[in-house]
């Protein structure tokens, strides 16, 4: 995907929202516009397109459509999640990984401060987090909760949910997974990993920003976190965004259709990013794990990442994960798998897209292999000329 001859490799941070998608919204916002708490025909018109884009959602994870929440975003999902079973569940002990987002850590460590126990796994050296070591951390008695992400925003690390999940479960614990970056790329069914939370993040599946939606298994005791009506089961109040759920649904709905031959389609086109970097000795973190089919997390040794970013201006790419951009400290996640403050420092994602092309794919490598020799030959230039 191009735009004004810059190859958009970001698709990790956002995506645009496809014109199938956007057709979705606006035809919500003309349709749509009556609040569907209403019970007159304009109520009951939005109330139909948001109902409708509920089992779409719903169908793409496997869920039952009374199982999805609204929310605004992956954020508030992961609040709900994590808060709110907080709130349900009187002495609720957490264990989450030292590897989420911001939008998970934060949460637990705001309950944390109230009192709760908080146990952070850390990964392995490929950035997958050990159900093995979930188990060791989950307490043996009082309520229990595992938040794990799905897949790292950085790195693209798939985690073993499945196993985490079974171990929790057999612990008593209830399992929320942030599920932003993988829900849309591969495939999530709830029923078979056996979570009992989900999020989702419109913005990461070609919707707009503003609008997600949190999974809640049914017997969850998931209790509010804001106050007001009682949209949503009461789970969630405030009167529904309904042109965003709609583009949400609508979405999912597409994502559903082609995901396993997209999904190919985006590992191939990463493969050869990959391929063409390596003559210039590109590291991909997290190599041996499985990961998401559209993402590239590694590093040019010797290459700080924002100076590659500086320099390759014919590309739109993150140099650590896109809620901590501008900052100069090291990521975080990939100093937990063993990097050294440098070398993470080094890092880049670059992520795939739907309008990503084979063009673009040897295009971005080309132009990276070019900005990263430049910087190589510039720093030993320096080097010598110190000596």
């Amino acid at each position: 995907m191009r735009s004004n001859d810059v190859i958009y490799l970001d698709h990790n941070a956002s995506t645009p929202v496809l014109p199938r998608v956007r057709d979705a919204m606006m035809r919500a916002l003309d349709e749509g516009f009556g609040n569907p708490s209403a019970t007159h025909a304009f109520g009951t018109s939005a109330r139909r397109i948001v109902e409708r884009a509920r089992e779409q959602v719903a169908a793409l994870i496997g869920a039952s459509p009374r199982e999805i929440v609204f929310t605004s975003g992956g954020t508030e999902a992961n609040n709900l999640a994590i808060r709110g079973m907080a709130r349900a569940a009187s002495g609720l002990a957490i264990v989450t990984s030292s590897i989420e987002h911001p939008a998970t850590l934060e949460p637990a460590r705001c309950v944390a401060e109230s009192g709760a126990p908080l146990r952070l796994v850390e990964p392995t050296s490929d950035g997958v987090i050990p159900a093995s070591e979930v188990a060791r951390s989950l307490p043996d008695r009082g309520p229990s909760l595992v938040s794990i992400i799905a897949a790292q925003n950085e790195t693209g690390v798939l985690q073993p949910i499945g196993e985490v999940a079974e171990v929790a479960r057999a612990r008593g614990a209830w399992v929320h997974v942030d599920a932003a970056q993988a829900v849309g790329k591969v495939p999530v069914d709830v029923r078979a990993l056996g979570v009992s939370l989900l999020s989702i993040a419109g913005h990461k599946l070609y919707a707009p920003k503003g609008v997600g939606a949190l999974f809640v298994a049914e017997g969850v005791p998931l209790e509010p976190v804001l106050v007001g009506a009682g949209h949503e089961r009461g789970i969630r109040p405030g009167t529904e965004n309904v042109a965003a759920i709609a583009a949400l649904g609508e979405a999912c709905a597409l994502a559903l259709e082609d995901l396993e031959h997209e999904a190919a389609r985006q590992r191939t086109l990463r493969d050869a990013l990959v391929e063409g970097l390596a003559a210039s000795g590109f590291i991909v973190h997290g190599a041996r794990a499985e990961r998401l089919p559209n993402t590239v997390n590694g590093r040019f040794p010797g290459v700080l990442g924002a100076a590659l970013q500086e320099a390759a201006t014919a590309l739109a790419f993150s140099t650590a994960s896109a809620c901590h951009a501008g900052q100069a400290s090291p990521s975080n996640v990939l100093l937990a798998m063993g990097l050294t403050p440098t070398e993470a420092l080094g890092a880049v994602r670059l992520s795939l897209g739907r309008g990503t092309t084979f063009d673009d794919v040897r295009d971005a490598a080309a132009s990276l292999r070019t900005a990263a020799e430049g910087l190589s030959s510039a720093r030993n230039s320096h080097a010598t000329v110190d000596r």
